[in-house]
């Protein structure tokens, strides 16, 4: 089944960088429609009740992603994602001037079940498109690729919106997804293994596959059933990752404030100085990463330690360090970013086909509704409390969060995560078991980390 199909050529290293234009044009579009829904509502509740719109259709499209892709090939779904949110920025476009409430309601939750279902359906088939033995490699490339994404998206919004308006912001961010679309449609990369769908893990007690209809049942056997053949592991590195997304929050909304009270003459350059930093050390856990064979056989523990050091470097950061210390700071916290981020997606992705994308829905849902609370409650602490104080409050919650997953690696052993899936009644999905098809199953990555 699913094994080596190549590696990382410049196939997928194209698909990266059209990954990375829609990464851009959706950094741009998070400062522009935030302004512009400042613009439509009026009040700052107004900015927070979008905001929170986008996450909770993330969040529900988190639940829905593992299901959807049990019936839709992922290449489709990731073009079709990027087909509604370039046509939900077209009408933006096309009404700026005169966009009602609802319409803008409506472009929010297409932006945020889109960018949700995208992510999922690309998380979950790298392993397919590269193989497993160079996924470590590609995760690494899809976090460079995000990163430069993030810190251009964010640095261009204000020029782009002051030469052509919201018009020329939204008009962007629309192209950036039709590039995305296009790539995908001219390089058609195999996404999904063939038969993917026949696994025994996948099936349900009663012998029907869990990628048929849903039937009338409780709720706990349909949890019961949809974690079957996890690890309790996987599912306290998911929970840590939607912890570390709460904590993120704090340091989300506090940046800008710190940005105001340190350089209040030129914010723009301190928050500049620090995503740039933050960007250099992304790049950097790539390149460390990308010099072992694979980073899969001590994910767990390796996850836990780096989300540590990233949140002790967040705090560090808001100490109120001198410039070059604060780069530095920054610089860690990148680091450590990237780092987890290659090695929880590289370990989520060692699970079998359809395992790995109800993984991903699970993960996605973790973190939308981890960010989305975070940053409603460091907005709310913020109002009483110095940056620093809420920004370690947030972040000590992921460092205990993390000790107790190496605690719990520690009584249990520790586990080596799989360098390619296989699962426990004996289907191995790595390469030694014979090459992929080319088919496609048939029937029924929110503001950065740092």
């Amino acid at each position: 089944m699913g094994g080596q199909v190549g590696g990382v050529d410049w196939r997928f290293r194209a698909i990266v960088s059209a990954c990375a234009m829609s990464g851009y044009g959706n950094y741009l579009n998070l400062i522009a429609l935030s302004l512009f829904s400042y613009d439509v509502t009026g009040t700052a509740f107004g900015v927070g009740a979008v905001m929170a719109l986008r996450l909770f259709s993330g969040f529900l499209a988190g639940l829905a992603a593992g299901a959807l892709s049990a019936r839709v090939a992922r290449r489709t779904m990731m073009i079709s994602a990027d087909v509604a949110q370039a046509a939900a920025m077209i009408v933006l476009a096309l009404c700026v001037s005169r966009v009602p409430l609802w319409l803008l309601a409506c472009a929010v939750v297409v932006l945020g079940a889109g960018n949700t279902f995208f992510t999922v359906a690309l998380r979950s088939a790298v392993p397919v498109m590269v193989g497993q033995d160079a996924r470590s490699h590609a995760n690494g490339l899809l976090v460079t690729a995000r990163s430069f994404a993030t810190v251009l998206g964010f640095a261009s919004a204000a020029p782009v919106i002051g030469l052509g308006g919201y018009t020329a912001a939204f008009a962007v961010n629309a192209a950036s997804f039709a590039v995305s679309a296009t790539a995908l449609l001219v390089l058609r990369p195999r996404t999904d293994e063939a038969g993917a769908g026949d696994s025994e893990e996948d099936a349900e007690p009663d012998g029907r596959s869990s990628a048929g209809p849903l039937l009338p049942r409780s709720c706990r056997i349909r949890v019961r059933d949809a974690m079957a053949g996890v690890s309790t592991l996987l599912l306290g590195m998911i929970l840590l990752r939607g912890t570390d997304a709460l904590a993120s929050a704090s340091h989300n909304v506090a940046l800008p404030v710190v940005a105001h009270t340190t350089a209040p003459s030129g914010p723009a350059v301190f928050m500049a100085q620090f995503w740039v930093a933050w960007a250099i050390g992304t790049l950097l856990a790539h390149q460390v990463l990308k010099r072992r064979r694979d980073a899969a056989p001590w994910g767990e523990r390796a996850f836990a330690v780096g989300t540590c050091l990233m949140s002790l470097s967040f705090v560090i950061a808001f100490a109120g360090l001198p410039t070059p210390a604060l780069i530095v700071a920054a610089a860690s916290a990148g680091f450590a970013d990237g780092w987890t981020e290659i090695i929880y997606t590289s370990r989520l992705q060692a699970a079998p086909d359809r395992q790995r994308s109800r993984l991903f829905g699970w993960s996605a849902t973790a973190e939308q509704s981890g960010f989305a609370l975070g940053t409603v409650a460091a907005a709310a602490a913020l109002e009483v409390l110095p940056a620093l104080a809420v920004v370690t409050a947030f972040h000590s919650a992921a460092v205990f969060a993390a000790l107790f997953l190496l605690f719990v690696i520690a009584t249990r052993g520790g586990t080596a995560a799989p360098s390619s899936s296989t699962s426990e009644e004996g289907g191995s999905t790595s390469e030694e078991d014979g090459e992929d098809t080319h088919g496609t199953r048939t029937g029924a990555r929110p503001l950065p980390r740092a």
